[in-house]
């Protein structure tokens, strides 16, 4: 690739980031008891419904989907066929957010005096504090942007990043104040990773009793060699006599140890192991599995799973929680 030409698009893109980044910065400083004032119509309305025309509908249509997910009644409504029939699903105690970057774009305006006959509540995101939708909005958030990161100063760029953001900080302001915990958002993700990172347990993946490698402290390093190939789960755990976890030895552990010794009949398991090796609860989402085993300077692939008592219950693999349908 040309130098220059690698060059120039790089600065251009640093100059793109850096007018998004200001706009963000202005309307951070500009926001005031409006904002406040649409994150309470918000909690208090039946449902959210979002309308916007062009690129300010998509922003809609992400703002929409996001309410939803964190189980805010939330729908897209497209303003031209709102008036051929789609308002009917705006009711008393709706709260409409309104997007448009002029405040003045026709398909919305004419929409107001309809959602204000059926009751409902308005909010507006808007980059002109004047205009039309901003005076007649029960709520009027100012969305104003110097100019557009486009370099003609035309294509919705910062305008339309301004209103996404916007559109997530009440989202979070609506999370904060309804108290959204994990359980809570996992309802409306059941299939998706963070749903079941934050649903599925270990005890649902893990294996357990006659299928979970073990052997006891003073068994021979031999012997943990032939129980690890005979459970084909990668590792072996070392238990007291009272079935407390004293180390883990994995397949690493053992071929590191081969290439060390040439005669392993006389170890034991505590030459081998791994003392107080990471674990997890039973009780414990395979979410948080996963930080464990991935969030570290050295990764690794398997748990030994203890109980309260500090008692070997079973293992989970990162095989099995990818298996879970992740």
């Amino acid at each position: 690739m040309n130098s220059i030409f690698s060059s120039k698009m790089l600065d251009e893109a640093r100059r793109v980031l850096s007018e998004e980044i200001q706009a963000l910065t202005h309307t951070k400083d500009n926001l005031d008891d409006n904002f406040s004032l649409a994150v309470e119509l918000i909690i208090n309305a039946k449902k959210i419904i979002v309308t916007g025309v062009g690129k300010s509908g998509l922003i809609g249509r992400k703002i929409a989907a996001t309410f939803s997910s964190i189980g805010k009644p939330a729908v897209f409504l497209n303003p031209v066929e709102a008036l051929h029939g789609d308002i009917g699903l705006v009711e008393s105690g709706d709260c409409v957010i309104m997007l448009s970057k002029s405040g003045s774009t026709e398909e919305i305006i004419r929409l107001v005096p309809y959602l204000k006959g059926r009751k409902a509540k308005i909010v507006s995101i808007t980059g002109n504090r004047h205009s039309f939708l901003a005076t007649n909005a029960d709520a009027s958030i100012d969305a104003t942007v110097a100019r557009e990161a486009c370099p003609l100063n035309i294509t919705p760029t910062s305008s339309t990043t301004v209103a996404l953001a916007i559109g997530d900080a009440l989202a979070a302001c609506y999370m904060i104040e309804k108290n959204v915990t994990q359980v809570d958002f996992s309802k409306q993700h059941p299939l998706g990773q963070l749903g079941k990172n934050i649903t599925l347990k270990i005890k649902d993946v893990m294996h357990t009793n006659d299928n979970l490698p073990k052997v006891y402290i003073g068994s021979s390093f031999k012997d943990s060699i032939i129980e690890n190939t005979n459970k084909g789960l990668g590792c072996v755990c070392v238990i007291d006599r009272d079935g407390k976890l004293s180390g883990l030895i994995t397949d690493g552990d053992i071929r590191r140890a081969l290439q060390k010794f040439d005669d392993i009949r006389n170890y034991t398991v505590e030459d081998i192991m791994t003392k107080s090796p990471v674990s997890i609860s039973p009780e414990a989402y395979i979410g948080e599995a996963l930080t464990l085993m991935e969030n570290r300077q050295s990764q690794i692939s398997v748990l030994p799973v203890i109980d309260d008592e500090q008692k070997c219950v079973g293992v989970v693999r990162i095989h099995d929680i990818i298996r879970s349908g992740i």
